[in-house]
């Protein structure tokens, strides 16, 4: 007999591996016959990836899709649950508010959730429900959808949850916005997408490019299903679900692009600069992103707790999805009921003066000023924060390092036609703020590479180049530089027209 160990129903049917009613997979057990047994028919019983009869679809609580204003973008989300934590999950590749309601196993897992928070869901920019877009959206870009859902939903502080892809987003929001995030969870992520010595685990690039011509040529088919979720990929029902679900959630070029994007992302630097209580999940056998990447993770966050669980699905709603549920709600239910930050991740863009007679720029006043005001009109312009100023340097921060890049540019454009040599370093590290000033590793580390940049060139660390995927920069290598007391760093020069 197979025995459900969740809901505790009963098969007299050996060859099923999941239960009929919760999907959760059986376990073999004796019959005893003075217990009475719960059977329930196969034939009679609902299925898990169609939608459900009237009578079990009542019990559902659908929650209404509203829509939260990101710059110009519709950003569509959910609101469920009244628990005293507002959570913001933040789901993987591609997804679809709507129909991921039609698998009782989603469903399930959202309604978990809602039983102890305030449970907010949303499409990413691109996907599902929310405004498709030609251009790439970036990780800043995403990280201000966040910020819109949560504000719409009059959200002032949540627990960012992140599951596989956007674990990226989650860990950098958690690391640039500690005042929003009340805590980091994560499940299945991974810091990189491509092989690297230091991160070995991460597919290569020819892995990858059969995933991409596998989206081009397949699409429309359960894409991925064999990794993501092998427990379940025998089962024809939710092959269908899952080719569906991929589908509804984006077309065959946005899945793509969306892809290739990620394959670029790396946010093996900004692990250290996160300062959040930090709950790291991950399965042993995950077939899709290896438990040695989430063991990787762990160890970088400082503080973080590392928890291994049973299985091999990737997709957090497969398997054994209240072992996750357990381990979060008593997570959450530990957090501290208040948090106190030291530092913020940001992004540093350090700028100097480097004419030859600098020294009558400084003794002049006038071109000193207007080099001032030029940098900051254009940090303003940039949504940055001008941190400090003296007469041969300006320095300011910036929440996401695409517009750091951007306002650097625009500086040096701007001093050029002003008849004023720039030089500027970019970096993306921890860092302490107050109102006036701001100090840290991140801003010694820009300073840096600001001096080894030729006149008019924006240097930016690896950090910043890894992060800045899908914004349309393009960048040179220029080698590695050490830096006292804050290790080695590969430096790129920003590649302009001029």
């Amino acid at each position: 007999m197979r025995v459900c160990p969740n809901c505790q129903r009963s098969y007299r049917d050996e060859t099923l591996n999941f239960c009929l009613e919760d999907g959760t997979p059986l376990v073999s057990a004796q019959l005893n016959a003075e217990e009475p047994t719960r059977i329930l028919d196969p034939a009679t019983a609902p299925t898990l990836w169609q939608p459900a009869p009237t009578a079990s679809a009542a019990t559902i609580e659908r929650p209404e899709t509203r829509y939260a204003k990101s710059g110009k973008i519709n950003i569509a989300y959910q609101v469920l649950g009244d628990g005293p934590i507002d959570i913001v999950y933040v789901p993987g590749w591609v997804t679809h508010l709507e129909y991921g309601w039609e698998a009782p196993l989603v469903a399930s897992f959202y309604q978990r959730l809602s039983s102890f928070s305030r449970l907010i869901l949303f499409d990413k920019r691109g996907t599902g429900l929310s405004d498709q877009t030609t251009d790439l959206p970036t990780l800043e870009q995403r990280m201000d959808d966040v910020r819109a859902v949560m504000e719409a939903a009059d959200s002032s502080r949540a627990v960012i949850f992140g599951m596989s892809e956007g674990g990226s987003m989650s860990v950098l929001f958690a690391a640039t916005y500690p005042d929003r995030t009340l805590a980091l969870v994560t499940f299945g992520i991974f810091a990189t997408r491509v092989w690297d010595a230091d991160y070995p685990w991460a597919p290569t690039p020819d892995q990858r490019q059969k995933f991409f011509e596998a989206i081009e040529n397949e699409w429309g088919g359960p894409i991925g299903v064999d990794e993501l979720a092998p427990s379940l990929a025998g089962d024809p029902r939710f092959r269908d679900w899952w080719a569906t679900y991929q589908r509804r959630s984006a077309s065959p070029r946005a899945a793509l692009d969306l892809a290739r994007m990620n394959t670029s992302i790396d946010i093996r630097n900004v692990l250290p600069a996160i300062r959040v209580p930090t709950l790291v999940l991950h399965r042993t056998g995950d077939l899709d992103a290896s438990i040695e990447e989430g063991r990787y993770i762990a160890a970088r966050i400082h503080g973080a707790k590392f928890v291994e669980l049973a299985g091999q699905d990737h997709l957090i709603y497969a398997g054994d999805q209240n072992s996750v549920l357990d381990e979060v709600e008593s997570f959450i239910k530990a957090l501290p009921h208040e948090s106190e930050t030291e530092a913020v991740l940001a992004t540093v863009l350090y700028a100097q003066i480097t004419n030859r007679d600098s020294e009558k720029i400084i003794a002049g006043g006038n071109d000193a000023n207007r080099f001032y005001s030029l940098a900051k009109r254009e940090t303003d312009w940039f949504r940055g924060k001008t941190a400090q100023a003296e007469p041969l340097t300006f320095v300011a921060t910036f929440d996401g390092p695409a517009r750091a890049v951007r306002c650097a540019s625009a500086i040096t454009d701007a001093a050029r036609r002003a008849g004023i040599e720039t030089r500027i370093g970019i970096h993306t590290g921890l860092c302490e703020q107050s109102s006036e000033t701001i100090s840290g590793a991140a801003v010694v580390v820009s300073a840096s590479i600001a001096a080894l940049a030729a006149p008019f060139e924006v240097l930016v660390s690896s950090s910043v180049k890894d992060l800045v995927s899908g914004a349309g920069l393009a960048f040179e290598g220029r080698g590695e530089c050490d830096i006292d007391n804050l290790g080695r760093w590969k430096i790129c020069v920003l590649k302009r027209d001029n």
